[in-house]
């Protein structure tokens, strides 16, 4: 399974920007799919993960209201949109794919992880 995130950029504080993630392999919509970023000097944390099917999402709290994760199986993406943007969220983001049936937020359950999209939200 690859991995393909795109869709980061310069934004200034306030917009918006929607990063995609196109995943290979036939099996896309029984994985559990997550975003995570990674801001300078600090660790890897959890953004947003979306079930199989699309029926159950969970959020960080850093971004909920203000982010929505999605997921077209029939074009093996998942979407992370983001609005209201703030200098915090200045980070290179991540998608990963698990196999499991049950949404983690635990980054190491994840079994396969994109190459990152680096955002920058300029204040």
């Amino acid at each position: 399974v690859q991995l393909q995130a795109y869709g980061g950029g310069l934004v200034q504080a306030g917009g918006s920007l929607r990063l995609s993630c196109v995943t290979s392999g036939r099996t896309f919509s029984t994985y559990v799919m997550g975003w995570f970023r990674q801001a300078p000097g600090k660790e890897r944390e959890f953004v947003a993960a979306i079930s199989g099917s699309g029926g159950s999402t969970y959020y960080a709290d850093s971004v909920k209201g203000r982010f929505t994760i999605s997921r077209d199986g029939a074009k093996n993406t998942v979407y992370l949109q983001m609005n209201s943007l703030k200098s915090e969220d200045t980070a290179v983001y991540y998608c990963a794919a698990d196999r499991a049936t049950l949404v983690t937020i635990k980054e190491r359950l994840y079994d396969y992880w994109g190459q990152g999209t680096l955002v920058t939200v300029s204040s």
